[in-house]
């Protein structure tokens, strides 16, 4: 049995400001949505992610997720400067013992993003 792909549908009772956080912020296109259902899907490159307003049986608050959503980028420095002013940062860049060059924020809804690449050869790690 082979899986092809995972992609994450999450809960939003906010499901336009998503649309716009993740087009306008982040630079997704809007693949799919649909007003009826209360769902989209949104991708860039090789990530996809979904995300509906949660049904009338569920009881639903606020969004949550016990992790993060990891994406790998081999432009995270670049990523880093066009973000940082625009979004909220969970932690800022840094390069970490366990080989990887990342920061997180959160998007609109307050789920965490991390973006990450590997430490390149010549790269310390950070002290602080």
């Amino acid at each position: 049995m082979k899986f092809s792909r995972l992609t994450p549908m999450l809960w939003t009772n906010e499901l336009e400001a998503t649309i716009e956080f993740y087009t306008q912020v982040l630079g997704f296109e809007l693949d799919e949505y649909n007003v009826d259902w209360g769902w989209c899907s949104l991708s860039k490159d090789a990530v996809a992610m979904m995300f509906a307003k949660p049904n009338e049986h569920v009881a639903f608050d606020r969004p949550y997720a016990t992790g993060t959503f990891y994406v790998y980028t081999e432009a995270v420095d670049e990523l880093w400067l066009a973000l940082k002013d625009r979004t909220t940062i969970f932690y800022p860049i840094e390069n970490f013992a366990h080989g990887m060059r990342e920061f997180a924020i959160k998007d609109n809804n307050g789920y965490i993003l991390q973006f990450g690449r590997e430490l390149k050869e010549d790269e310390t790690v950070s002290t602080t």
